[in-house]
């Protein structure tokens, strides 16, 4: 019962740490694509 009691906050704190980081990198561009916007204007 014990380690639960360690575990779930854990879990919630790393949990929020990578939600707030893939926030941050979303908003930043980092998964923006950069490759098939050229390719689609030249298939037009």
């Amino acid at each position: 019962m014990g380690a639960i009691l360690i575990l779930i906050p854990a879990a919630l704190l790393l949990g929020g740490i990578f939600a707030v980081l893939f926030v941050v990198a979303a908003r930043k561009g980092q998964f923006d694509d950069l490759d098939d916007p050229p390719r689609r204007m030249l298939q037009d």
